[in-house]
């Protein structure tokens, strides 16, 4: 989790009212944080705060939600937005480089080292988490006295450019960025092999921003900035307006007056868009999952300690939703906000209903054994993700489509669009990254697999060196399943992933459990692997079924 460093006499000047360190200190983790350390004589203070909860990693964020949890100013805080005069023109070069843009300005700022201080950690805490390390989200921040408007964002040729960029003092193209600035080392996979790189320029040319990547040392914020300019680029529309209005807020809460930028051929016409949404929450509902009898009106004021405004309205309540609150996504959230406001303190010790003793399912103890048993055989444990992809589940395997495969919908990647039904594809994956190591390499999992919308799990196991063989896996199969006292029967198998001839499938008690044998050429070079490899793949539950306790 994000940990936020600010000094507490700084968060205590915002609140608007007079309050003592340590009740502050004892309320902060009331709204979902907790307090890493606080040094008394210098007043610095380090707090971690949920991953949910992007609008409080900086301490504007955190005075705006403390205000309100502390009675001194309950509601959501509304803000005066104008219009600065400026727009920003997207062209069609970005669509396939980094698509969405928004932006904003922020005038009359009074720049010090407390708010350069907290702007800076702002940005880097949002582009770790909800910016996914600048691939998803991307934030500039601009001395806007220094440039003209208005602004075009466009893709670039990687030599066409020249800046320079920021914390340098020689110019650079957009390709020497990528080889010689600190940022450009760290972030050039983000833009690297693209035909046009994305820029932000102003009427005269000159250069903003390189997205994701770095800023023009021209804009540079100092403490004699007056007027900023804050641009958001990324992936995903819904994170980079949120972001922008964390960023733009924050920055108003020091005094600053919040402006909009017109976007001529973006998805969004007009941003910051500050207006609030409205979800409604069942009273009902709320009561239930706290198991409380609150009516509408009292609820509504326990909201107004979390940033909300809200009415209610029959048996439903109408909740203003806070623009910087990018993580409500359904009327549960609500309902912890509520719970929050109410006071987890307040809701008393209830006995549990049954009293029961906790113990490890049997089939985990035997997955254990599993695992050590493998390790015993001289085999390297991974640990890989359940989400994949159809092309390396079936086409990569030389299988036929799955049917049945649970998929994820609106996927992030096209390489994590659905849940495996085997663990061999993900396997072969670690292989390929791990082929310049050397070899033999022999790995195993003990994971989950989805079929038909139900968990299994399985175990997969693979060595691959310039003499695997069919009787290398074969003798591994034989020593693991007598060694849990499983005794099995094979029979051919026509599946494609194997060599004709040297793969089989493995019966026990009757029933089919998995297959093994030497893979494919065709699927070695699917995942780009230049040796033989062996492997087997078996359902450890139905391998285990009704004798776990038996096996330890």
């Amino acid at each position: 989790m994000p940990v936020i460093n600010f000094n507490v006499n700084d968060l205590l000047s915002q609140l608007g009212e007079e309050r003592k360190v340590e009740e502050v200190l004892d309320r902060i983790p009331m709204i979902g944080a907790s307090l890493d350390k606080y040094d008394p004589s210098t007043g610095e203070a380090s707090v971690e705060f949920f991953p949910n909860r992007p609008d409080l990693y900086s301490v504007e964020g955190v005075a705006r939600a403390m205000r309100a949890f502390l009675d001194i100013k309950t509601g959501m805080r509304h803000y005066d937005v104008t219009d600065s005069g400026l727009t920003l023109t997207v062209d069609p070069s970005v669509a396939e480089i980094r698509p969405y843009i928004v932006a904003g300005a922020v005038k009359d700022v009074t720049m010090d080292d407390a708010l350069i201080r907290s702007l800076m950690e702002l940005q880097e805490k949002l582009h770790l988490t909800v910016g996914r390390k600048r691939s998803k989200v991307a934030i500039g921040v601009h001395d806007l006295d220094k440039v003209k408007g208005p602004f075009v964002y466009k893709g670039a040729e990687p030599d066409s450019i020249s800046f320079v960029p920021l914390a340098k003092t020689e110019p650079m193209t957009l390709r020497e960025v990528l080889d010689k600035h600190e940022k450009g080392v760290d972030y050039k996979h983000l833009v690297e092999g693209k035909p046009l790189f994305p820029v932000i320029l102003d009427k005269d040319g000159e250069l903003l921003s390189f997205p994701p990547i770095i800023n023009g040392a021209l804009t540079t914020v100092t403490d004699e900035t007056k007027n900023i300019f804050i641009d958001v680029t990324g992936t995903d529309l819904h994170a980079v307006s949120g972001v922008l209005n964390i960023v733009s807020t924050s920055i108003a809460e020091r005094g600053g007056r919040i402006q909009t930028v017109k976007l001529k051929g973006g998805a969004l016409k007009t941003t910051p868009d500050l207006k609030s949404k409205v979800k409604q929450v069942d009273i009902a509902y709320a009561n239930s999952w706290l198991g409380l009898h609150m009516d509408g009106s009292e609820m509504c004021s326990w909201l107004a300690r979390m940033g909300y405004d809200s009415e209610a309205k029959g048996k439903n309540l109408h909740v203003q939703l806070p623009p910087w609150r990018m993580d409500i996504l359904h009327q549960a959230d609500i309902v912890e906000d509520l719970a929050i406001g109410y006071g987890y303190e307040k809701f008393g010790k209830v006995p549990p209903r049954c009293h029961t003793v906790a113990k490890e399912r049997p089939q985990e103890r035997a997955a254990d054994l599993v695992r050590q048993l493998m390790v015993g055989y001289g085999f390297w444990e991974v640990t890989t993700l359940t989400l994949t992809n159809r092309e390396d589940l079936f086409d990569k395997m030389l299988l036929p489509q799955g049917e049945n495969v649970v998929e994820v919908l609106n996927p992030v990647t096209e390489d994590h669009n659905c849940l495996r039904t085997s663990l061999m594809p993900s396997l072969l994956a670690v292989l390929r990254k791990s082929k310049h190591r050397d070899l033999p390499q022999r790995i195993f999992e003990v994971g989950d697999v989805v079929l038909e919308a139900k968990r299994h799990k399985h175990i997969c196991v693979l060595s691959i060196h310039s003499k695997a063989s069919f009787t290398e896996i074969k003798s591994v199969l034989e020593g693991f399943m007598r060694d849990i006292s499983a005794p099995f029967d094979l029979i051919p198998t026509q599946d494609g992933t194997y060599l004709p001839g040297r793969g089989a499938q493995v019966v026990f008690e009757n029933e089919a459990i998995g297959t093994f044998g030497e893979l494919h050429p065709e699927v070695i070079i699917n995942f780009e692997l230049g040796y033989p490899i062996v492997g087997f793949e078996l359902d450890l539950d139905r391998l285990v079924k009704d004798k776990a306790d038996k096996l330890l």
